[in-house]
């Protein structure tokens, strides 16, 4: 039975993933009074790809064609150890913060090679832009992760969420610093304003977009889905950890119900609030990134200190 549940969080992991996208691209519509598309418009996209043949360049190797498999199979392993809406599942001993980040980078790593794969300029750019963010946003989020490992005494995701919510509503300065930081990796993560434009493919300055330029077909539609779950992924993070209440502790359908209402009712507040940001600030130039994701890893480094010498010392 709890095999079961894990499976099935897995699958609605994968399966919201769009929905969370299409509520995102509407709340931006609305705010910005334009047209909105429909909710489920990213599941009519994501369709309509995997019905065409993919279109693969004559010098492509199979990096290129078997890139999109691996990022979106490192993904779905990153999502399975993530609690979505319970603790203390089966999949729980593997739900170590190190083991996700590392399959984070894993997909990262395929996807740069297959956008340098090609030999197109577009691609390479982007890989190279791809491969300098990740390293400066990776020591952030671990600063983070290692602030709220040192409060809970673990990497675990799910013991650490569970020991947040057992301790009940405490103002810790450290996890807001945390959360602060956090919130500024995953934006720059997921390819998100300031950071990247999703939306657009201006040549000088897109990222994430110059590396898929080349897809096509199922397998675009395999990478896009990926970014969807990382997105995803990321906003369940921050849910999760720093606001937990309404996980499930049991296994009951009462609970699970609640839990999945729970995180439904934080995503949506957390797309909100990504929509005004977005709406709000203008994409920042690239060497100005630098500067955004060294204020990230200050945040996570404060939080780091202010737990040491407020809770530790104490």
């Amino acid at each position: 039975m709890n095999w079961l549940i894990a499976i099935l969080q897995t699958v609605l992991f994968v399966s919201l993933a769009p929905l969370l996208a299409g509520w995102l691209k509407l709340c931006k519509c609305w705010l910005q009074n334009r047209k909105a598309p429909s909710l489920l418009q990213p599941y009519r996209d994501l369709l309509k790809l995997t019905r065409k043949h993919p279109v693969v360049a004559e010098q492509a190797s199979w990096i290129f064609t078997k890139a999109p498999y691996i990022i979106f199979s490192a993904t779905l392993m990153a999502a399975s150890v993530v609690p979505l809406i319970a603790v203390d599942l089966p999949t729980s001993a593997g739900a170590d913060m190190i083991v996700m980040v590392g399959f984070f980078a894993f997909a990262r790593f395929f996807l740069a090679l297959a956008g340098l794969d090609i030999g197109t300029a577009f691609g390479g750019m982007g890989s190279s832009r791809e491969m300098t963010i990740s390293s400066l946003a990776e020591p952030a989020m671990l600063m983070a992760v290692f602030t709220l490992a040192m409060a809970a005494s673990t990497t675990n995701l799910s013991v650490a969420i569970a020991h947040v919510l057992n301790e009940g509503l405490v103002l810790r300065p450290s996890f807001v610093f945390a959360l602060f930081a956090l919130i500024l990796v995953g934006v720059a993560e997921t390819g998100r304003v300031p950071v990247d434009n999703p939306a657009t493919h201006l040549e000088l300055t897109m990222i994430h977009e110059a590396m898929i330029l080349e897809y096509s077909g199922r397998h675009l539609a395999l990478i896009e889905w990926s970014s969807q779950v990382k997105l995803m992924l990321y906003g369940v993070l921050i849910a999760n950890i720093f606001l937990p209440w309404g996980i499930a502790e049991t296994f009951t359908a009462e609970a699970l119900l609640y839990g999945l209402l729970a995180i439904i009712a934080k995503l949506a507040v957390l797309a909100i609030a990504l929509a005004i940001s977005e709406t709000l600030l203008a994409k920042m130039r690239l060497f100005r990134v630098q500067e955004y994701l060294s204020f990230a890893y200050l945040l996570g480094l404060l939080g780091l200190l202010s737990h040491i010498i407020l809770e530790v010392s104490h």
